[in-house]
């Protein structure tokens, strides 16, 4: 078997019709071996019948799989665990892939003998944002485009994301499975749902033992944007919790603290509350949102010292 598909779902058994759907038009693999593994979360839905419902449908060769610990990263590691290909190629049940999408990835490894390659991921469907929705905030929603050439990415600034990544197996032989600590839980309007930085902390360590990383651009998919996304609420927690995770993370020895916070981080802190106010003055709250966000970070991150 030369590729894995690992779908992970959680209570989404009406949008895996769709996914594996999209998978079954796959083009350009004549020849190449490769299997779909859906791995189930512990769903409470109809997902087990669903998709051996389409198991017996569908011209692929398509596998379920239960993961009764609840998280996605362990239903990744469970992915990988249950897959037999050579290459991991990963997606999300709110993912709906073009027909070019798994022989371009696969592609990218024959060609370049990368340890991981991830394409573009635009918004489906099409609609009108908030206005307060700035276009470098699109990422937030799932958005990634680098451009139109193939090309290698550093793994720490230039990364892929989780709707749209693949790996050798030779990596997971290296750097081991994806931290069970991060990564979202629960359904989407879940506050856990909003604890990620798995893919993160899994790109960083591939690139600190010298891993290759590709961009693929023909590799496109397309991210499913959910109502509850496009409320600031959303961005906000985000934010707040990517703030909790960095005070998690961080090795440092701060000496000079009041209840755990480091001290440097009130003045942080303090200054993007003031650049916040300033762009309300001067451009209104709508524009100025982003920088709220920020402040919501540093507050995470308060937060998270003083829980520590």
């Amino acid at each position: 078997m030369e590729i894995s598909v690992i779908l992970c779902t959680y209570n989404r058994c009406h949008n895996l019709a769709p996914c594996l759907g999209a998978l079954a038009r796959q083009e350009g693999l004549d020849g190449v071996a490769w299997e779909v593994v859906v791995v189930d979360n512990n769903s409470t839905d109809a997902t087990r019948a669903t998709v051996e419902g389409l198991a017996a449908e569908l011209p692929i060769a398509l596998r379920y799989a239960f993961e009764g610990e609840h998280g996605l990263s362990h239903a990744r590691n469970r992915g990988i665990e249950e897959a037999t290909g050579r290459y991991l190629c990963f997606m999300d049940d709110d993912i709906e892939v073009t027909p070019g999408w798994l022989a371009a990835l696969y592609r990218c490894f024959q060609d370049h003998d990368c340890d991981a390659v991830g394409g573009p991921i635009h918004l489906h469907p099409p609609r009108p944002l908030p206005r307060w929705i700035r276009p470098d905030m699109q990422g937030f929603l799932g958005y990634r485009d680098l451009g139109t050439e193939v090309r290698p990415l550093d793994g720490r600034h230039e990364f892929p994301f989780g709707g749209n990544m693949a790996f050798d197996r030779r990596v997971v032989e290296r750097i081991g499975l994806f931290d069970t600590g991060l990564g979202r839980k629960g359904e989407g309007r879940r506050r856990e749902e909003l604890f990620k930085g798995e893919e993160t902390d899994y790109f960083l360590r591939l690139t600190a033992t010298g891993g290759t990383i590709y961009y693929a651009p023909a590799a496109l998919v397309f991210h499913q944007v959910l109502d509850h996304q496009l409320h600031k609420r959303f961005f906000r927690t985000l934010h707040y919790n990517a703030g909790i995770l960095s005070a998690r993370r961080d090795e440092d020895h701060h000496p000079r603290t009041v209840a755990g916070v480091p001290l440097f981080l009130f003045r942080q802190l303090l200054r993007a509350l003031l650049r916040y106010l300033w762009q309300v003055v001067r451009h209104g709250p709508s524009f100025a949102f982003r920088q709220q966000m920020n402040v919501g970070y540093f507050l995470g991150r308060a937060v998270g010292y003083a829980r520590r």
